[in-house]
């Protein structure tokens, strides 16, 4: 066996398409799904932005019992894991129970289901709350439901991470391979905008105040203010490259071929933060230099001091405009653990097509001394990219994805 982890199913859901060709359709030409909140009456709020997911009716895609027990971001994985599976060209009992498993990150779990449930115990007493909010607001909750729905029985687990956390459970899935796992779902999912989980978010005071769905998210502009949060997020099926192959996979679409993770020293501590290393982690475990890197989706938080320190960890590696860097989500805005699976899929899509999908609606700063790629999509041959993340409170992660022959 090679070791090698390949991605060879993915489900997606994204405010700007569901499922890999309509995602894909519009991400690569930069359409813009970012526009005002309808999922509530946002009108006392700072924040009324958001990418929301239209057009998803879960009855549709899921059995009724299912339904009543599920928040809407479980929702939106367990249909993903459905169209994973359909892509890769597995059935559940294809492979032994034990063999298959489940890794997923959660940064909210699931707010809506709960707020939903809290407020009918302040107003109808506790015997009107429904007995699965015991597990369905849970972090762990959507690598449940998935094991569950389709009998896997192998290693599984949730990480906590923010945004962040997307990355960090792909390179756990990989571990899981290369310890002899055949088929392990990894990704992540969010789904937080209802009044509860929107006041969480304001409380980070990093949200944009814009009222202008066009120039409301910018990292890398001058008149960054924030980040527009969304919902949904992306699952992939990891399989060991030989093991696909021999059971004629319909599609590999890339390699997980490195990772690093790193945390932020202490504010004021004069250290800088740990971006940088993480990315030098990950091309060497990827075994490339940095001139091999075709592009980069960068995190874009749409903070400036953020943005900053983004900008110096890839201009440090890469060197001043060294290699293209784009940031998608701010298309579909920020999905929390569910944002950097999504880049993960724009990267391996960007390899399929040889074309790097544009940051929409920036107008890069010239303090900026990176090649972000805005306005139109660039064609380009890419067979190796990298994907960052930074999750709120320090964490760091990076991950290289690469083409196969």
């Amino acid at each position: 066996m090679s070791g090698k982890a390949v991605v060879t199913g993915i489900g997606v859901a994204t405010a700007n398409g569901l499922g890999v060709e309509d995602f894909w359709a519009a991400t690569r030409v930069g359409k813009n799904a970012i526009d005002r909140i309808t999922r509530f009456d946002a009108t006392q709020y700072p924040s009324r932005l958001a990418g929301e997911i239209h057009g998803f009716e879960v009855q549709d895609h899921l059995p009724g019992r299912l339904i009543p027990q599920t928040d809407r971001m479980t929702q939106l994985a367990l249909v993903a894991a459905d169209c994973a599976f359909e892509d890769a060209g597995v059935k559940p009992g294809d492979i032994p129970e034990y063999d298959m498993g489940v890794v997923t990150a959660s940064t909210s779990g699931g707010f809506e289901f709960g707020q939903n449930e809290l407020k009918k115990l302040w107003s109808q007493g506790s015997n009107h709350v429904s007995a699965y909010q015991s597990f369905a607001w849970f972090y762990a909750v959507n690598s449940g439901q998935i094991s569950i729905r389709n009998g896997m029985r192998g290693p599984s687990g949730v990480v906590v991470s923010d945004h962040a956390g997307g990355l960090d459970a792909i390179a756990q899935a990989r571990r899981q391979i290369r310890k002899g796992s055949k088929l392990i779902f990894s990704g992540g999912f969010d789904a937080s905008i209802c009044p509860w989980g929107w006041v969480a978010q304001i409380a980070g005071g990093r949200l944009s105040t814009s009222e202008d769905p066009e120039r409301a998210y910018l990292p890398f502009d001058d008149n960054a203010q924030g980040y527009v949060p969304g919902e949904g997020g992306a699952l992939l099926i990891l399989e060991e490259e030989e093991t696909a192959r021999a059971r004629g996979a319909e599609n590999i679409y890339g390699e997980i071929a490195g990772y690093g993770a790193t945390f932020d020293p202490k504010p004021g501590s004069g250290r800088e933060p740990g971006l940088r290393r993480a990315i030098e982690v990950a091309l060497a475990d990827a075994g490339v230099e940095a001139g091999d890197v075709d592009v980069v989706f960068a995190d874009a938080a749409g903070t400036p001091w953020l943005d900053r320190q983004e900008a110096d960890a890839i201009t440090a590696v890469f060197g001043p405009s060294g290699v293209p860097v784009t940031a998608p989500k701010t298309m579909i805005g920020r999905l929390y653990s569910g944002a950097a699976p999504v880049d993960v899929v724009s990267a391996l899509l960007a390899i399929r097509e040889g074309l790097i999908p544009p940051t929409t609606n920036v107008e890069q700063s010239a303090a900026y001394d990176i090649d972000l790629v805005t306005g139109q999509p660039r064609t380009a041959s890419v067979r190796t990219a990298l994907v960052l993340a930074r999750g709120y409170g320090g964490f760091n992660s990076a991950l290289v994805v690469r083409a196969t022959d």
